[in-house]
């Protein structure tokens, strides 16, 4: 069971600094942005490639270790 914890640990490591560079960069290019008067829609399609990716490599990293 400890390797679940550790495992846990660089996750949870992983997910902060992702949310970290959310947070200081903002929208990505790729980002789709629309304004209207009174309407505004952001589709985040860049940001959500980008979290696909990370999210595959984590759920690789763990089913090729932990098998």
């Amino acid at each position: 069971m400890p390797e679940i914890g550790k495992l846990l640990i660089g996750m949870g490591v992983i997910l902060i600094l992702f949310g970290l560079f959310v947070s200081f960069v903002g929208k990505l290019p790729g980002d789709i942005v629309i304004k209207k008067e009174n309407f505004t829609f952001y589709f985040p399609i860049a940001t959500s490639i980008l979290l696909s990716i990370l999210l595959s490599l984590i759920f690789y990293l763990f089913s090729r270790f932990f098998h």
